[in-house]
């Protein structure tokens, strides 16, 4: 006879989960969100989530990237086996995993990015998880040429059955000096040596589609 098992989140979280998801994020809206491709997935989960006002599930998201950019859509699925949640790389992206130095897919989110960075990523994780809405940072990284870069990261959860079960991240990697070496970008010795912002997207939860000049108005140009 078949055995149900069910997955809950934990009720008494560690004390490193409990304080990464409660502590150093701004509050922020979609407006927040500098890069066009994130704002772009962040109204798709948004439309989702307003007609629930729960975080989707991950099989009814649509990104619609074309195939290309699609490509590079960051998944991870999460698990609870102990007080804090664990965290599997679905896929990476073939942009991440030259940052990183090394493929991911299929490996603990913890494991591969080690232990210099743990305490300065995983917060941003455990909150998206606590929390149940996106995360959205910026931190300053330097190449190995010491080009300064903003890499900007967005996190959106996914839920089944009222737990979060999966993540979908986009980063961006943007630098004032133009190009950069995007190679090892992760691995250097200053890897994120400044967090500009952690924001919490938790105002204006619903999609506002951009503004639309009315068919009849009269525009006059001088």
């Amino acid at each position: 006879m078949p055995v149900e098992i069910q997955i809950q989140q934990p009720s008494t979280p560690s004390s490193e989960f409990a304080s990464a998801s409660a502590d150093g994020f701004a509050s922020a809206s979609a407006e927040v969100v500098r890069s066009i491709t994130q704002r772009s997935l962040l109204n798709s989960w948004l439309r989702l989530y307003s007609e629930k006002k729960a975080p989707p599930r991950f099989e009814d998201y649509r990104p619609g990237l074309p195939p290309e950019e699609a490509k590079e859509i960051i998944c991870y699925t999460v698990t609870y086996p102990a007080e804090a949640p664990r965290i599997r790389i679905d896929s990476f992206g073939k942009r991440m995993s030259i940052a990183y130095g090394a493929a991911a897919t299929g490996r603990d989110l913890c494991e591969y990015i080690g232990p210099k960075l743990i305490p300065l990523i995983m917060p941003n994780y455990y909150a998206c998880i606590a929390r149940r809405l996106p995360i959205y940072t910026i931190s300053t990284v330097e190449d190995i040429h010491g080009r300064s870069v903003d890499f900007e990261r967005l996190l959106m959860p996914f839920e089944d059955g009222g737990i979060i079960n999966r993540i979908m991240a986009w980063v961006e990697t943007i630098s004032e000096d133009g190009g950069f070496e995007i190679r090892n970008l992760m691995q250097s010795e200053d890897t994120l040596r400044a967090c500009k912002l952690r924001a919490v997207i938790d105002r204006d939860l619903f999609y506002r589609p951009p503004s639309r000049i009315p068919a009849n108005d009269i525009i006059e140009f001088d």
